[in-house]
């Protein structure tokens, strides 16, 4: 009886490690985000409900107009406000340099 007790301790220290686990990695994962400005054809395409055009769009877009905001996405072909609020949690524009923050400052 002692041993069943036993048993089923070490089951359960058992599962809540395989959970801290997952919670872990699942949040280490949710923490990487796409930039924009510099990601792949191939990285757009593991944004939610980005295929192949969509990816090409959004390279050959910023080729002319570099994202200064996520929002910035909407002006691209195949992008709506719905397919926009699904892929804003996944994706940044990256952090501006101090050389980009003065050259836009100089241009006012």
């Amino acid at each position: 009886m002692v041993t069943d007790l036993r048993r089923i301790q070490v089951v359960q220290l058992m599962v809540l490690v395989c959970l801290a686990l997952v919670f872990s990695v699942g949040s280490a994962m949710a923490e990487k985000k796409v930039n924009i400005n510099t990601a792949t054809v191939e990285e757009l395409q593991t944004l939610p409900k980005i295929g192949p055009k969509t990816a090409e769009a959004i390279v050959k877009y910023r080729k002319k107009h570099p994202f200064e905001s996520v929002e910035d996405l909407i002006n691209v072909k195949g992008i709506g406000e719905k397919k926009l609020e699904l892929i804003k949690p996944h994706v940044t524009v990256g952090k501006k340099t101090n050389k980009e923050k003065e050259s836009k400052s100089s241009k006012k």
